[in-house]
């Protein structure tokens, strides 16, 4: 009866591993008792009991190793159940891992404040199924996943949608797409924009679309208490970017910002240059901004690089851009036409490129770009500054010099404490100093007799 239930065991092994079953293999308890480890063991070794049908169920199993089953025929006996052993380690391995593979939390809660999720809400891992028509945008800002639910309470209805993104500043960059320069800013999350009963904001690596059927006072709390529920990125995908905080300040129209990481999303955001001219290919990121002076308005266009000396290439770049003019092979953009000459203007400081368009007279465009000033932040771990390898070398030599110095007076030092110790005690005892001089009694033994 027990060895019945046993073999009860080994075949429900067998069967979640996906193998065919033929018999119930003496050896085979080992797997049924220990499980893991132990049922690959088992398994393992029905395949060595028969090779030819095993073969056909590790093809099934979708098993890492492949080999044809004439081949695992002619192994040698030993080197077969090594395979076999190999293979069934390797299938279990495999299915655990992908058992184990964490499931992404969501990204919308089912409550927040009195608010409560109704329905099924809507999920998908496509930019399509978020927005098909900017589809290829959102693919450059990184896109991962997309939800929405409506949400209801006593008083009113919520529609929420949310977006996840590779990091911040995917999120940043989709934010500013879809804001428009019409709505208002609000105070949730990491930034927020809001027209009548439509709310846009983003925090972390996540942009939410909210429209409430009509807004109250507690409208803009109670999405920052949705922001505080929402996932948290972790690691580099929580950096902020930092490219805007290089604009200049002075008469920065706040709400007109553009944030780009792909040629889709600058291009359609209203970028003068041409894509191909920033090149997004090397690592370009592009914030564009509209500014108003008294001296005119225009728009300034500041393109980070990852090196200075991709900076000074693509300064080139524009400069002879600007300089042949609108032509054929130009192909200039409107906000590019309808400037002032005086106002294309480019300059570089490190990594940042600076582009000037509209109707600035030249002095304007020239204030704006000299505000631009890159600031690298380095740091010294040690205060004394660089040292160079030769240096340390020099420096480890004395270290040894002077701790063999150090050693050596040391033991100088204890010789004489401990011998001149003993000296100055025989001569208190009236004694001479040295010990070498007294006859001294020897044991010996005369082996001879």
């Amino acid at each position: 009866m027990q060895c019945q239930i046993l073999a009860a065991k080994i075949r429900l092994c067998l069967r979640k591993t996906g193998a065919p079953i033929h018999a119930a293999h003496p050896c085979a308890v080992y797997g049924a008792a220990r499980g893991g480890a132990g049922r690959a063991f088992s398994v393992a070794l029905l395949m060595y009991s028969n090779p030819a049908g095993w073969y056909s169920g590790a093809r099934r199993m979708s098993s890492p190793l492949h080999f044809s089953s004439s081949r695992f025929r002619a192994l040698p006996g030993i080197a077969r159940l090594l395979a076999c052993v190999l293979l069934a380690t390797a299938s279990a391995g495999a299915r655990s891992k992908a058992e184990a593979a964490p499931t992404p939390p969501p990204l919308l809660p089912v409550t927040f404040s009195a608010w409560q999720q109704v329905g099924t809400p809507q999920r998908s891992d496509s930019p399509a199924a978020a927005d098909a028509g900017n589809a290829a945008v959102l693919q450059e800002c990184g896109f991962q996943r997309f939800a929405a639910a409506n949400y209801a309470r006593d008083d009113g209805k919520l529609a929420l949608r949310a977006m996840q993104f590779e990091d911040a500043s995917g999120a940043f960059s989709a934010f500013t797409f879809y804001r428009h320069p019409n709505m208002l800013p609000e105070s949730i999350g990491a930034g927020a924009a809001y027209d009548g009963a439509h709310i846009l904001f983003w925090s972390g690596n996540l942009l939410v679309d909210a429209t409430f059927n009509h807004l109250t006072a507690m409208s803009a709390s109670e999405l920052r208490d949705l922001a505080q529920q929402l996932p948290r990125p972790v690691g580099s995908a929580a950096i902020l970017p930092s490219l805007d905080g290089y604009l200049p300040a002075q008469h920065l129209q706040r709400r007109s910002l553009r944030y780009a990481l792909g040629p889709q999303t600058y291009a359609l955001g209203g970028g003068a240059l041409p894509p191909a001219l920033v090149d997004f290919a090397r690592g370009a990121e592009v914030v564009t901004a509209q500014y108003e002076a008294a001296d005119g308005s225009g728009l300034l266009t500041l393109v980070g690089y990852p090196t200075p000396q991709i900076a000074m290439d693509r300064e080139r770049a524009m400069q002879s851009y600007l300089k042949a003019g609108n032509t054929a092979q130009s192909n200039w953009s409107q906000a590019l036409v309808s400037s002032n000459a005086a106002a294309l203007q480019v300059r570089r400081s490190g990594p940042l490129v600076a582009v000037t368009a509209g109707d600035f007279s030249a002095a304007e465009a020239q204030n704006v770009l000299d505000h631009l000033h890159y600031e690298a932040d380095v740091t010294w771990n040690d205060p004394k500054g660089y040292i160079s390898d030769a240096s340390k070398l020099g420096r480890l030599i004395v270290g040894i010099f002077t701790l063999v110095g150090i050693l050596a007076g040391t033991a100088v030092l204890i010789g004489f404490f401990f011998g001149g110790g003993r000296a100055l005690l025989r001569r208190l005892r009236g004694k001479p100093a040295s010990a070498l001089d007294e006859t001294m009694e020897i044991i010996t033994l005369n082996l001879r007799n």
